[in-house]
């Protein structure tokens, strides 16, 4: 496998990012892998490199580039309420500049398929996965949001409104406890998308919190539900991605 610590330009600066994908000859269908509030560390390196052995070109970006460096050693040491303190100055529309520079990223580098293209977020990042895909229906063939926040609000950049512009296949995984993602929130958003004619699915995890799928978190990780989430993520590539 190769793996690589590089930048993009974007227009708010050199954004970095960690990219792994096979050493086979060859493009590969690309997925782009959007951070959880903690950030870039290597719980997610490794989840990219699980992606990336199953056959696929995967872009991590590091979302708090404007405020900090993921390389930063004062970053990778700061304890929780301090790395999070940095999704408080991103935001839908910032994180769509980043996707678009993404976007222009794989489609100069020779060893991706930016024809073929899905995208997974974390936490925070499940608005960004929904609103990517409203943003660039052309380009993103499925997205799925792992106990996404904010995937309704009142705000007029909420990723619902998108909805009706999203062409690619959509899946919400839901944590059946979940103190930052409440039912209602899930009921609203799957009267919007049930008024749509898209592909899209709501899955329940039944006995799981919010963060059930990453194995640092000991007080919430749910081995058996976190397979069951793998299994139904590689299940949407390969429908989706060539």
């Amino acid at each position: 496998m190769v793996e690589q610590e590089s930048h993009i330009d974007t227009t708010d600066g050199r954004m970095d990012i960690f990219v792994a994908y096979p050493d086979a000859e060859g493009c590969h269908a690309v997925v782009l892998f959007y951070m959880d509030s903690l950030g870039i560390r290597e719980e997610l390196r490794d989840m990219a490199r699980r992606i990336a052995a199953k056959g696929y070109f995967v872009v991590l970006p590091n979302l708090y580039f404007r405020q900090v460096q993921a390389s930063d050693a004062a970053y990778a040491e700061a304890p929780f309420e301090e790395r999070i303190e940095h999704a408080r100055h991103i935001n839908n529309r910032l994180v769509m500049r980043d996707t678009e520079a993404m976007l222009r990223y794989v489609e100069t580098h020779p060893r991706a398929d930016a024809g073929s293209l899905g995208a997974i977020g974390f936490c925070m990042s499940g608005a960004f996965v929904f609103a990517a895909a409203g943003t660039f229906p052309d380009s993103i063939k499925c997205a799925a949001s792992i106990y996404g926040v904010n995937l309704v609000t009142d705000g007029d950049d909420s990723p619902h409104l998108l909805a009706d512009r999203v062409t690619g296949q959509l899946y919400f995984a839901c944590a059946e406890d979940d103190d930052y993602v409440p039912d209602r929130v899930i009921e609203k958003l799957d009267k919007r998308l049930s008024a749509t004619e898209l592909n899209y699915c709501i899955d329940w995890y039944p006995g799981t919190r919010h963060g059930f799928a990453f194995a640092d978190r000991e007080d919430t990780y749910v081995h058996a539900s976190a397979e069951r989430l793998w299994g139904r993520l590689f299940a949407m590539f390969e429908r989706n991605l060539r």
